[in-house]
């Protein structure tokens, strides 16, 4: 599990650029590092850009430095961006000229390593399968990162296959990254499957990262390394060129120290992608998340409690009603809700994804180049099989054999299923907001994190408030409310489709109340 897979032929790259020279120990660089390592604000950042206190290299070197550092015990990266140094070296130059690039200029941020980059890095999800998938071309939602000023620092460690592969599998290991370990304490997990670009975010190796979500897989790493996460209604962000599981439920999303810095970042990430259908109506609904933050109050905003999604670990739900009382305290009324389940519902997203999953996946890998050599599910099965000491010492790949033996997207109990899955949930949601009257409802995101085993795999029987918002396509925000022994837990947001602006307008009121309590 010690073994670090890097990509053939720039392990060099990777190495050099993260060595530091004599001018490194200059203020703006120790600045730049403790920046880094405090968590300090994107805004707060792009001030000391923009004042000259440290440059974009400055920070970007200091990023590289802290991986080289400390990513060997976190295992959250696998793979640096060798042109980073010259990205930040550009924006420098642009920011000489006066030229504004966007709301993210010089910021150095990590991207899952399901998502492509036009950079000489391979995109892997975390599969040997995948590790000559150099395509070359950016993710729109990476393009739009770069557009806005973004340097692309590296790839995260993930749940291989984005935790599909097996209902035994351990959360954070992939063939290709090993095991991600929690940032607050190496023996637990940090949750997946974005489990990389929480714990690097998490340890002060970045500012910000992109996730992506299925169901859960954002909101509960960031939940257990003590982040702010976001899945964004299905659609609004562009899945293009991002190793799918469910073309209904798959979303980037992304993660951050601050709501503020999450809500800024999503700005930038969202927009139409014709080439992907469901973000036709991403623009419509895409506004100035960030500056909407400002001014907003709890006072008088009705916000239902599910109390049935508090779980039965008395640590957690005492660190729960804590935090309803900070929301009383800035004026909300909260109605409790005993009841928001889906009969089935369960049952219906799993034939979703199995069926799901093999045709959007033997989709993908036909548009990779000629040199991945698995061109679908079946073959990344045969691939498994094949190198079993390396891509399955610890699971195996049932789901992968359950979802190949499905029969397609025309299939009646795929088509009963879908209609199921995603109207049902997005129906109870809807209707819970509507009966009582609320705008958006709470509830723990997750409990503390679990210990890693590799014998039996994830063992987790805490809340989980995930499963509606990823049926139905609806928002999921995840800001930390507290700990349970030292180890974070998050506070859930959720809310109607596209109601982006009003969760995060809430979870930053929540945000700053417990900061600065009355």
């Amino acid at each position: 599990m010690s073994v670090r897979h890097y990509l053939p032929g720039f392990v060099a790259a990777c190495l050099l650029v993260a060595l530091p020279s004599a001018s490194h120990a200059a203020s703006g660089y120790v600045m730049a590092k403790a920046d880094l390592a405090n968590g300090t604000s994107v805004n707060a950042i792009e001030a000391h850009l923009t004042t000259g206190d440290y440059s974009a290299e400055d920070l970007t070197r200091a990023a590289l430095d802290q991986i080289k550092a400390k990513d060997g015990a976190l295992h959250s990266i696998i793979a640096v961006n060798p042109a980073a140094l010259a990205e930040a070296q550009a924006s420098d130059r642009a920011r000489k000229r006066g030229q504004k690039l966007g709301p993210l200029m010089g910021i150095p941020l990590l991207i899952k390593d399901n998502i492509e980059t036009l950079d000489e890095v391979a995109t892997t999800a975390g599969s040997l399968a995948l590790k000559d998938n150099i395509t070359h071309r950016d993710a729109p939602v990476v393009a739009n990162l770069r557009a806005g000023g973004a340097i692309i620092l590296g790839k995260t460690n993930l749940s291989e296959w984005a935790n599909i592969r097996s209902s035994h599998a351990i959360s954070g290991w992939s063939a290709v990254g090993g095991l991600v370990a929690n940032a607050h304490d190496p023996a637990r997990t940090a949750c997946g499957s974005s489990s990389g670009s929480g714990a690097a975010v998490a340890a002060g190796l970045a500012p910000l990262a992109v996730g992506t979500e299925t169901d859960g897989s954002v909101t509960c790493p960031a939940s257990m390394n003590g982040l702010v996460g976001l899945k964004p209604t299905v659609g609004l962000v562009s899945r293009t060129h991002v190793v799918p599981i469910s073309h209904s439920q798959d979303t980037p999303g992304p993660m951050g120290r601050s709501v503020s810095d999450v809500a800024l970042m999503l700005g930038v990430m969202a927009g139409t992608d014709p080439a992907d259908k469901a973000t036709a109506l991403a623009d419509a609904h895409k506004t100035d998340y960030a500056a909407a933050l400002i001014g907003y109050s709890l006072k008088n905003r009705r916000i239902g409690v599910l109390r049935d999604q508090i779980g039965n670990d008395p640590k957690t739900a005492a660190v729960f009603e804590t935090a309803l009382q900070t929301l009383k305290s800035q004026g909300a009324v909260l109605v409790d809700i005993h009841d928001s389940s889906v009969e089935g519902l369960g049952d219906s997203e799993m034939t979703v994804m199995m069926v799901e999953l093999k045709a959007d996946l033997n989709t993908y890998l036909a548009s990779t180049p000629p040199s991945v050599k698995t061109r679908s599910l079946a073959d990344v099965i045969a691939f498994n099989k094949a190198h079993a000491a390396q891509e399955m010492p610890y699971f195996q790949q049932e789901l992968f054999e359950q979802a190949e033996a499905t029969k397609g997207l025309a299939d009646p109990d795929y088509l009963k299923a879908a209609a199921h899955a995603k109207t049902a949930s997005s129906l109870r949601i809807d209707s819970l907001l509507q009966e009582n009257e609320v705008e958006v409802l709470i509830a723990p995101t997750y409990g503390p994190a679990w210990l890693s085993d590799l014998i039996y795999g994830d063992q987790y029987t805490g809340p989980s408030a995930t499963q509606l918002p990823a049926t139905s396509g609806y928002p999921h925000l995840s800001v930390p409310m507290g700990a349970v022994q030292g180890l974070p837990v998050g506070l859930s947001f959720i809310g109607p489709k596209w109601s982006e602006s009003l969760l995060l307008k809430a979870g930053y009121a929540y945000e700053q109340a417990r900061k600065s309590p009355k």
